[in-house]
C-alpha cells in the first residue's frame, strides 16, 4: 500500500444505524494518523491502541503501520465491537476545528509572521518514538518547539533530514556492553508524503560541490498546524555512497558530517525556495544548519543585486541562532580542504575568497591554523544569538567572548531563552484528568500562566499521592516487561526471567536516571562509593531502588564503559534487583520513567549541562528533581520544590569536583530525600513530600513549558527579525 492509498470498501458493506460507513470510518482514522497532532492527545492515541493493543505495542505505537493491517471492513467491525464510532467522529472533528482555528496567541502577539514564516532548522526532530529521526535531547527539544509553535499558531515550518536508519537500536550483551543495530524505517509506514512545488511536482534539490552535485528529495510531515520538511539523499542521481548520506543520524566521519550539514543548510534553503516559501526569519537550532544563511545571501545577491556585505547584513538581521552546548567537542569543526570542497561552488557565486569564507568560521579570521567552526559562522551570520538557560548564557558569553574582543563579557550579544517542554506530550493522562478536575476550565490553553498552576495546592494530598502511585505502578510494570524480555533475549534461565517479572516494590523510593551517556553527565557518580550505595539500597526500613536508561554514541567507548558498569550490577548480589538498566532509551522509555519515578536524578559536572529538559517533564507528573545546580535547575530550585546536590560550585580540578559532588549526593539522599519520603502520617501519607510535589508543580510547570519558550522566541527573536516591534532578548 502506498503512503496515500486508502483501500476501497466492498459495496456490500452496510453500516448499522448511527454508524459511519466502513470507508468513511477508515478515512477518518487515516486522516488522524497522518497528522502528528494525535501524539499529544491521549484520547486519540487510545483509539488506535484499542483497535489492537498487542499490535499497537509491537509496532512502536505507529498508527500508520497499524492501519495498514486493517481493511475498512475489519476496522468497522472492531470499531463496532468497541463502540468507537463516536470517539473517532469526535477526534476527527476536533482535529479539523484545531486546524481551522485562527484565533491563536500568535494571531494577537506575532501577527507579522503571518506572511513571513519562521524557518526552523534542526538536524533532528523528536516527535514520537514511531518517528526515529532523533537521538536525544536536542531532537526532543526541536519536536517540542514545533508542537508548541503549532499550539500557539506561530507561522513556522521545520526543516530537517530524513534518516531511514534513525539513530540505532541499543542492546546490552551478557557483560553489559552496548551493541548497536541500525533501523530500517520504511517511508510507507510513516505519515510522510512527497513535498510538491506550487505547480504540483515532487521536489528534488541539487547542491553543488567541487566534486559533483548532491541531490535530495523533500518529504513533508504535518505536525498539528506546522509542516515539517525532511530532506532525503536516497534518490537517483546520487552515488551509492551519497544515497546513504542521510541514512543515519550522527554517523560517519567528518566528510559525511559536513555533507549532511550542507544538505540540511543549503539544501534546506533551496527546498523552501522550490516550495514557494519565503521565510521572514531563519532560526538555526545549533550549528548543524549554519551553511543555510550563506545560500540565503546568494539568493539576495542574485535576486536583488546586493553586494555580499549588504546581503550578509540583511540576512543576519533575519537570522536567529541557538547554541546548545558548553562542551567544546560539541561544536562541529572542519578543515579548510573539506570546506572548500563542499562550499567552493557557493563561494564562487558569493564572490568571496577562500580566506574570507574561512574567516567567517574562525574566531580569529586570519589564523590559518584554525579550522572552520559551525557555531562561529552561526554567531557571525545572525543578529540574535541565545543560549538555553541563564547559566548557559553566562558560560556562552565567556566561551565566545573572543568573537567580540572590543566588548566586556557582560555586553557579549548572546542572551538566553531557557528550554521548556511540550506539556500535552509529556503529561500523563491520569495527571491530565486530575488537573482537569481541579484547575480552571480550559486550563490547557492557559498553561503558560503562573496563576493556573496554583490550583495544585487545592488538590487533596491523598488524591495527588494516589495518582502518582498509579503512574509509578505503570512504570514498574513496564520495567518488569522490558527486563524479562532482555533476559529472554540473552538466553538466561527461566528463574532469572521470572525474577525480572516480579522485581521492584511499589512502596520503595524509586529514583530514575535516563539520558545520553556522555562522560560529563557522570552516570556512575554513585558507584564511587559502592559500600555506601549498598547500604542505601538495602536498608531494611527505608530502601531505595534505581532505574537507569540511556545510550552512548557508537564511537564513545568511555560512555559505553559507564553503561557496562551500571548494567553489570545485576550480577552483584548487593545490587541485583535494586539497580536495573532498561535497554534502548527512546521517547517511549522516557515517557514511562518521567511519569512514574519518585525522583529524577541528574548529576552532570557543572557547568557542562546547557539546560536539560527531562527533569522538567518529571515536574509535570509529580516527580521531584534531585540535581546538580546546573542548566535549568540552577534557576529553578528554590529550596522547597525539589533537592539540590551541592551548592552550585565546581573545583578547578575535576577529580576534586567529582569527589565532592559524590559526597554531597549521598548526603542529600541520606539526610533529606530518604527521610522525607518515608516520613508518613496516620493515613500513610508523606505530607512533607507531597508538599514538595505541589511546590514543584506550582513554581516550575508554567516556567519551563515549551509554550513559554516559544513565546519568548517569538517576542525576542522572531517578531523583531521579521520587522516587527523590537524587544530585548531575555538575559542580554
Amino acid at each position: 500500500m502506498s503512503p496515500v492509498e486508502i483501500p476501497a470498501m466492498p459495496e456490500s458493506t452496510t453500516p448499522m444505524a448511527g454508524e459511519l460507513s466502513a470507508q468513511a470510518l477508515y478515512e477518518k482514522c487515516y486522516s488522524l494518523s497522518r497528522n502528528l497532532w494525535w501524539t499529544w492527545h491521549p484520547e486519540v492515541t487510545s483509539i488506535f491502541r484499542d483497535l489492537d493493543p498487542i499490535r499497537w505495542r509491537q509496532l512502536d505505537h505507529n498508527p500508520v503501520s497499524l492501519l495498514r493491517e486493517f481493511t475498512p471492513d475489519r476496522l468497522a467491525t472492531r470499531a463496532s465491537e468497541m463502540v468507537m464510532h463516536s470517539r473517532i467522529n469526535y477526534a476527527h472533528r476536533r482535529l479539523k476545528e484545531y486546524l481551522a482555528n485562527k484565533q491563536t496567541w500568535a494571531a494577537t502577539h506575532a501577527g507579522v509572521l503571518g506572511n513571513k514564516p519562521v524557518a526552523y532548522f534542526s538536524a533532528e526532530f523528536g516527535l514520537h518514538e514511531s518517528m526515529p529521526i532523533y537521538s536525544g535531547g536536542l531532537g526532543v527539544l526541536s519536536g517540542d518547539h514545533v508542537k508548541s509553535a503549532s499550539g500557539l499558531g506561530v507561522n513556522l515550518v521545520g526543516v530537517g533530514l530524513f534518516y531511514d536508519q534513525g539513530y540505532f537500536k541499543q542492546q546490552l550483551d551478557d557483560a553489559g556492553m552496548q551493541t548497536e543495530e541500525n533501523l530500517d524505517t520504511k517511508v510507507e509506514s510513516l505519515p510522510m508524503e512527497a513535498a510538491l512545488s506550487p505547480d504540483g511536482k515532487p521536489i528534488t534539490v541539487r547542491v553543488e560541490t567541487r566534486k559533483g552535485a548532491l541531490f535530495a528529495k523533500v518529504w513533508v510531515m504535518q505536525v498539528g498546524r506546522v509542516k515539517l520538511y525532511l530532506l532525503d539523499c536516497n534518490v537517483d542521481g546520487n552515488s551509492d555512497e551519497d544515497r546513504e548520506l542521510t541514512s543515519r543520524l550522527y554517523g560517519g566521519d567528518e566528510r559525511i558530517r559536513i555533507r549532511q550539514e550542507l544538505v540540511l543548510g543549503v539544501g534546506g534553503v533551496k527546498a523552501l525556495r522550490a516550495l514557494g516559501i519565503r521565510p521572514g526569519v531563519y532560526h538555526l537550532n545549533e550549528g548543524h544548519s549554519a551553511f543555510g544563511p550563506l545560500e540565503v545571501i546568494r539568493e539576495r545577491m542574485h535576486d536583488d543585486g546586493l553586494s555580499f556585505s549588504d546581503a550578509l547584513r540583511e540576512v543576519a538581521r533575519q537570522t536567529a541562532f541557538t547554541t546548545h552546548t558548553p562542551v567544546p567537542a560539541g561544536h562541529d569543526r572542519f578543515p579548510g580542504e573539506l570546506v572548500e570542497e563542499h562550499l567552493g561552488p557557493l563561494r564562487d557565486q558569493l564572490g568571496i575568497s577562500y580566506d574570507q569564507l574561512m574567516g567567517l568560521g574562525r574566531v580569529e579570521p586570519q589564523n590559518q591554523a584554525e579550522p572552520f567552526c559551525m557555531t562561529v559562522v552561526g554567531m557571525k551570520i545572525s543578529r540574535r544569538a541565545n543560549a538555553v538557560s541563564q547559566l548557559h548564557g553566562h558560560i556562552s558569553r565567556r566561551m565566545w567572548a573572543q568573537l567580540w574582543p572590543w566588548k566586556v563579557e557582560e555586553e557579549i550579544p548572546i542572551g538566553h531563552i531557557t528550554n521548556g517542554v511540550h506539556i500535552p506530550t509529556w503529561l500523563a493522562q491520569q495527571m491530565l484528568q486530575l488537573y482537569d478536575r481541579h484547575f480552571v476550565a480550559n486550563w490547557i490553553y492557559r498553561m503558560g500562566e503562573p496563576e493556573v498552576w496554583q490550583s495544585i495546592h487545592n488538590v487533596d494530598p491523598g488524591e495527588l499521592w494516589e495518582t502518582h502511585n498509579a503512574l509509578k505502578n505503570q512504570l514498574l510494570a513496564f520495567v518488569r516487561r522490558r527486563l524479562s524480555r532482555q533476559s529472554r533475549r540473552r538466553g538466561e534461565s527461566d528463574e532469572v526471567v521470572e525474577t525480572a517479572r516480579n522485581l521492584f516494590d511499589p512502596n520503595v523510593l524509586t529514583i530514575g536516571f535516563g539520558r545520553r551517556f556522555a562522560t560529563y553527565k557522570r552516570a556512575t557518580l554513585l558507584l564511587t562509593n559502592p559500600d555506601r550505595l549498598a547500604a542505601l539500597v538495602n536498608d531494611k526500613n527505608r530502601p531505595v531502588q534505581f532505574v537507569y536508561a540511556g545510550k552512548a554514541h557508537p564511537k564513545d567507548e568511555p560512555g559505553k564503559k559507564l553503561i557496562q558498569q551500571i548494567a553489570s550490577l545485576r550480577k552483584d548480589p548487593r545490587f541485583a534487583s535494586k539497580i536495573v538498566y532498561v535497554e534502548d532509551y527512546d521517547m517511549n522509555v522516557c515517557r514511562h520513567m518521567i511519569q512514574g519515578v519518585d525522583v529524577w536524578l541528574n548529576n552532570p559536572r557543572r557547568p557542562l549541562e546547557a539546560s536539560g529538559t527531562s527533569g522538567q517533564k518529571t515536574v509535570l507528573n509529580g516527580g521531584l528533581n534531585l540535581s546538580i545546580l546546573d542548566g535549568w535547575w540552577a534557576e529553578a530550585y528554590d529550596g522547597a520544590n525539589g533537592f539540590a546536590i551541592g551548592h552550585g560550585q565546581s573545583h578547578a580540578n575535576d577529580e576534586i569536583t567529582d569527589k565532592r559532588d559524590s559526597e554531597a549526593l549521598f548526603d542529600v539522599l541520606e539526610d533529606q530525600v530518604v527521610p522525607i519520603y518515608y516520613e508518613r502520617d496516620v493515613d500513610g501519607l508523606p505530607r512533607q513530600w507531597i508538599k514538595r510535589m505541589m511546590n514543584s508543580i506550582s513554581t516550575l510547570a508554567w516556567r519551563f513549558s515549551a509554550h513559554r519558550m516559544v513565546m519568548d522566541y517569538a517576542r525576542t527573536c522572531y517578531v523583531p527579525a521579521a520587522g516587527g516591534l523590537s524587544c530585548d532578548m531575555s538575559g542580554k
